[in-house]
Protein backbone atom coordinates (compact mmCIF):
# COMPACT_ATOMS: atom_id res chain seq x y z
CA UNK A 1 0.00 0.00 0.00
CA UNK A 2 1.22 3.45 -0.72
CA UNK A 3 1.20 6.56 2.17
CA UNK A 4 -0.81 9.19 0.61
CA UNK A 5 1.03 11.92 3.39
CA UNK A 6 3.76 12.65 5.46
CA UNK A 7 3.45 11.91 9.06
CA UNK A 8 3.15 14.89 10.04
CA UNK A 9 -0.33 15.48 8.50
CA UNK A 10 -2.38 13.64 11.09
CA UNK A 11 -0.43 15.47 13.69
CA UNK A 12 -0.62 18.96 12.70
CA UNK A 13 -4.84 19.18 13.56
CA UNK A 14 -3.19 19.22 17.24
CA UNK A 15 -1.29 22.47 16.95
CA UNK A 16 2.30 21.14 16.56
CA UNK A 17 2.70 23.68 13.37
CA UNK A 18 5.90 24.80 14.94
CA UNK A 19 7.53 21.07 15.29
CA UNK A 20 6.66 20.13 11.79
CA UNK A 21 8.05 23.70 10.34
CA UNK A 22 11.66 22.79 12.03
CA UNK A 23 11.51 19.23 10.43
CA UNK A 24 10.74 21.09 7.29
CA UNK A 25 9.47 17.41 6.31
CA UNK A 26 12.83 15.90 5.70
CA UNK A 27 12.93 12.31 5.66
CA UNK A 28 15.38 11.57 8.67
CA UNK A 29 18.49 9.41 7.03
CA UNK A 30 17.79 5.88 7.28
CA UNK A 31 14.42 6.19 9.46
CA UNK A 32 12.05 5.61 6.67
CA UNK A 33 11.91 2.71 3.95
CA UNK A 34 14.37 3.98 0.86
CA UNK A 35 12.00 4.41 -2.19
CA UNK A 36 14.96 2.75 -4.51
CA UNK A 37 16.61 -0.08 -2.48
CA UNK A 38 17.68 -2.45 -4.75
CA UNK A 39 17.46 -6.00 -2.63
CA UNK A 40 13.90 -4.95 -2.86
CA UNK A 41 13.14 -5.41 -6.44
CA UNK A 42 9.89 -4.07 -7.20
CA UNK A 43 10.83 -0.41 -5.62
CA UNK A 44 12.84 -0.01 -8.30
CA UNK A 45 10.35 -0.30 -10.65
CA UNK A 46 7.71 1.41 -9.13
CA UNK A 47 9.39 4.03 -7.25
CA UNK A 48 9.18 7.77 -8.59
CA UNK A 49 11.63 9.07 -11.08
CA UNK A 50 9.77 12.27 -11.98
CA UNK A 51 9.01 15.66 -9.46
CA UNK A 52 5.97 15.37 -7.87
CA UNK A 53 2.27 17.27 -9.21
CA UNK A 54 0.48 19.46 -7.03
CA UNK A 55 -3.16 18.10 -6.58
CA UNK A 56 -5.74 19.91 -5.20
CA UNK A 57 -7.08 18.16 -2.04
CA UNK A 58 -10.60 19.73 -2.76
CA UNK A 59 -10.42 17.55 -6.00
CA UNK A 60 -9.14 14.40 -4.69
CA UNK A 61 -11.68 14.50 -1.36
CA UNK A 62 -14.47 14.65 -3.98
CA UNK A 63 -13.80 11.06 -5.36
CA UNK A 64 -12.63 9.30 -2.58
CA UNK A 65 -14.11 7.44 0.47
CA UNK A 66 -16.00 9.05 3.42
CA UNK A 67 -15.39 7.61 6.93
CA UNK A 68 -16.97 8.54 10.00
CA UNK A 69 -17.61 6.63 13.84
CA UNK A 70 -21.20 5.72 13.31
CA UNK A 71 -19.53 3.48 10.00
CA UNK A 72 -17.37 1.70 12.85
CA UNK A 73 -18.79 -1.31 14.85
CA UNK A 74 -16.89 -2.44 17.82
CA UNK A 75 -16.94 -5.95 16.55
CA UNK A 76 -15.09 -4.73 13.66
CA UNK A 77 -12.06 -5.14 15.64
CA UNK A 78 -12.68 -8.68 16.23
CA UNK A 79 -10.76 -10.74 13.50
CA UNK A 80 -11.67 -14.41 15.33
CA UNK A 81 -16.02 -13.25 15.28
CA UNK A 82 -18.27 -13.14 11.99
CA UNK A 83 -18.23 -16.50 10.78
CA UNK A 84 -19.59 -19.76 11.52
CA UNK A 85 -16.38 -21.18 13.52
CA UNK A 86 -13.66 -20.05 14.85
CA UNK A 87 -10.65 -19.11 12.61
CA UNK A 88 -7.40 -21.89 13.23
CA UNK A 89 -4.31 -20.78 14.40
CA UNK A 90 -2.74 -18.82 17.75
CA UNK A 91 -5.15 -15.91 19.37
CA UNK A 92 -3.36 -12.74 19.94
CA UNK A 93 -4.79 -9.32 20.73
CA UNK A 94 -3.00 -6.21 19.61
CA UNK A 95 -3.32 -2.86 21.45
CA UNK A 96 -1.28 0.33 21.55
CA UNK A 97 -1.75 4.49 21.60
CA UNK A 98 -1.74 6.50 18.61
CA UNK A 99 0.54 9.97 19.39
CA UNK A 100 2.69 12.48 18.34
CA UNK A 101 5.99 12.76 19.43
CA UNK A 102 5.12 15.03 22.55
CA UNK A 103 3.12 11.70 23.21
CA UNK A 104 -0.06 13.61 23.25
CA UNK A 105 -2.65 11.16 22.44
CA UNK A 106 -4.53 11.41 18.65
CA UNK A 107 -8.08 10.77 19.15
CA UNK A 108 -10.89 9.88 16.77
CA UNK A 109 -8.24 8.20 14.14
CA UNK A 110 -9.60 5.45 11.83
CA UNK A 111 -6.79 2.50 12.19
CA UNK A 112 -7.17 -0.37 10.20
CA UNK A 113 -5.71 -3.73 9.57
CA UNK A 114 -5.34 -6.30 7.28
CA UNK A 115 -2.70 -9.63 7.31
CA UNK A 116 -2.38 -13.06 6.34
CA UNK A 117 -4.24 -16.11 7.95
CA UNK A 118 -2.03 -18.42 10.33
CA UNK A 119 -0.96 -19.94 6.97
CA UNK A 120 0.58 -17.25 5.96
CA UNK A 121 -2.26 -16.69 2.80
CA UNK A 122 -4.68 -13.74 2.19
CA UNK A 123 -7.92 -14.08 0.81
CA UNK A 124 -7.59 -12.09 -2.46
CA UNK A 125 -7.26 -13.41 -5.69
CA UNK A 126 -3.71 -12.75 -6.53
CA UNK A 127 -2.44 -14.67 -3.84
CA UNK A 128 -1.80 -17.91 -5.33
CA UNK A 129 0.21 -19.01 -2.21
CA UNK A 130 -0.39 -23.09 -1.88
CA UNK A 131 -1.63 -22.80 1.50
CA UNK A 132 -4.75 -23.24 2.99
CA UNK A 133 -7.68 -20.58 3.20
CA UNK A 134 -9.42 -20.48 6.56
CA UNK A 135 -13.20 -20.45 5.98
CA UNK A 136 -13.37 -18.38 9.53
CA UNK A 137 -11.02 -16.01 8.48
CA UNK A 138 -11.36 -12.83 6.79
CA UNK A 139 -8.43 -11.23 7.72
CA UNK A 140 -8.82 -7.40 8.13
CA UNK A 141 -10.51 -5.32 11.14
CA UNK A 142 -10.92 -1.23 12.26
CA UNK A 143 -11.38 0.33 14.76
CA UNK A 144 -11.52 4.43 15.81
CA UNK A 145 -8.70 5.71 18.38
CA UNK A 146 -10.48 6.48 22.06
CA UNK A 147 -9.82 9.88 23.71
CA UNK A 148 -6.48 8.45 24.68
CA UNK A 149 -5.27 7.82 21.16
CA UNK A 150 -5.99 4.00 22.39
CA UNK A 151 -6.80 1.33 20.28
CA UNK A 152 -7.09 -2.74 19.91
CA UNK A 153 -7.66 -5.63 17.82
CA UNK A 154 -7.87 -9.46 18.48
CA UNK A 155 -6.82 -11.40 15.99
CA UNK A 156 -4.92 -14.60 14.96
CA UNK A 157 -0.88 -14.34 14.77
CA UNK A 158 -0.29 -14.94 10.81
CA UNK A 159 2.27 -17.13 9.32
CA UNK A 160 5.22 -16.28 6.89
CA UNK A 161 4.65 -16.33 3.18
CA UNK A 162 6.66 -16.46 -0.30
CA UNK A 163 6.74 -13.38 -1.85
CA UNK A 164 8.79 -14.08 -5.00
CA UNK A 165 11.70 -11.37 -4.63
CA UNK A 166 14.31 -13.41 -5.04
CA UNK A 167 15.39 -16.77 -4.47
CA UNK A 168 13.66 -18.66 -1.46
CA UNK A 169 12.24 -15.25 -0.39
CA UNK A 170 9.60 -15.17 2.65
CA UNK A 171 7.95 -12.54 4.18
CA UNK A 172 8.37 -12.10 7.93
CA UNK A 173 5.08 -12.63 9.75
CA UNK A 174 3.25 -9.03 9.97
CA UNK A 175 -0.18 -7.19 9.96
CA UNK A 176 -0.36 -4.07 8.10
CA UNK A 177 -1.79 -1.23 9.62
CA UNK A 178 -3.27 1.66 7.91
CA UNK A 179 -4.39 5.11 10.13
CA UNK A 180 -6.76 7.96 8.45
CA UNK A 181 -7.00 11.83 9.82
CA UNK A 182 -9.84 13.57 9.04
CA UNK A 183 -9.74 13.41 5.25
CA UNK A 184 -8.78 10.44 2.80
CA UNK A 185 -5.53 11.81 1.75
CA UNK A 186 -4.41 12.14 5.25
CA UNK A 187 -3.83 7.73 4.84
CA UNK A 188 -0.88 6.43 6.12
CA UNK A 189 0.40 2.81 5.80
CA UNK A 190 3.18 0.87 7.91
CA UNK A 191 3.66 -2.73 9.17
CA UNK A 192 3.45 -4.61 12.24
CA UNK A 193 6.28 -7.10 13.33
CA UNK A 194 6.38 -10.14 16.20
CA UNK A 195 9.62 -9.85 18.44
CA UNK A 196 12.02 -12.51 17.70
CA UNK A 197 11.53 -13.19 14.03
CA UNK A 198 14.46 -15.19 12.30
CA UNK A 199 13.29 -13.67 9.29
CA UNK A 200 14.16 -10.10 9.53
CA UNK A 201 18.44 -10.10 8.68
CA UNK A 202 16.71 -11.45 5.04
CA UNK A 203 13.68 -9.70 4.33
CA UNK A 204 14.53 -6.46 1.91
CA UNK A 205 11.37 -4.41 2.89
CA UNK A 206 11.99 -4.61 6.56
CA UNK A 207 15.87 -3.50 5.71
CA UNK A 208 14.83 -0.81 3.22
CA UNK A 209 14.61 1.17 6.44
CA UNK A 210 18.36 1.16 7.41
CA UNK A 211 18.38 2.89 10.40
CA UNK A 212 18.19 -0.63 13.25
CA UNK A 213 16.85 2.03 15.99
CA UNK A 214 14.03 2.98 13.51
CA UNK A 215 13.58 -0.89 12.19
CA UNK A 216 12.94 -1.56 15.76
CA UNK A 217 10.01 0.94 16.41
CA UNK A 218 8.34 -1.69 13.56
CA UNK A 219 8.42 -4.57 16.14
CA UNK A 220 5.35 -4.95 18.50
CA UNK A 221 6.44 -5.77 22.39
CA UNK A 222 4.81 -8.92 23.82
CA UNK A 223 2.66 -7.64 26.85
CA UNK A 224 1.86 -10.26 29.58
CA UNK A 225 -0.66 -7.28 30.97
CA UNK A 226 -2.43 -8.00 27.84
CA UNK A 227 -2.75 -11.38 27.42
CA UNK A 228 -5.46 -12.78 28.27
CA UNK A 229 -5.66 -15.65 30.33
CA UNK A 230 -5.99 -19.27 28.67
CA UNK A 231 -7.28 -17.30 25.76
CA UNK A 232 -4.72 -14.97 23.86
CA UNK A 233 -1.48 -13.44 23.91
CA UNK A 234 -0.95 -9.76 24.29
CA UNK A 235 1.34 -7.25 22.22
CA UNK A 236 1.76 -4.03 22.13
CA UNK A 237 1.89 -1.67 19.18
CA UNK A 238 2.59 2.90 19.58
CA UNK A 239 2.17 4.88 16.50
CA UNK A 240 4.09 8.03 16.47
CA UNK A 241 3.06 11.01 14.15
CA UNK A 242 5.30 12.83 13.89
CA UNK A 243 9.64 13.85 14.87
CA UNK A 244 12.35 11.81 14.89
CA UNK A 245 11.23 8.86 16.63
CA UNK A 246 8.11 8.60 14.25
CA UNK A 247 7.40 5.06 13.33
CA UNK A 248 8.15 4.20 9.63
CA UNK A 249 5.56 4.34 6.99
CA UNK A 250 5.32 1.92 3.76
CA UNK A 251 5.98 4.38 0.95
CA UNK A 252 6.19 1.46 -1.58
CA UNK A 253 4.74 -1.84 0.74
CA UNK A 254 4.13 -4.74 -1.16
CA UNK A 255 0.73 -6.24 -0.51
Amino acid sequence: MTALADTTTLASQHDISAEIAAIGGARHAGVQPRLDYAPYRSSILRHPNNPMLLADPHDLELSAPCFGARDVAPLDADLTVGHTGEPIGERIAIAGRVTDTRGRPIPGQLVEIWQANAAGRYIHQRDQHPAPLDPNFTGAGRCITDADGRYRFLTVKPGPYPWRNHLNAWRPAHVHFSLFGTQFTQRLVTQMYFPGDPLFALDPIYQSITDPAARERLVATYDHDLTQPEYATGYRFDIVLDGARRTPIDKDADA
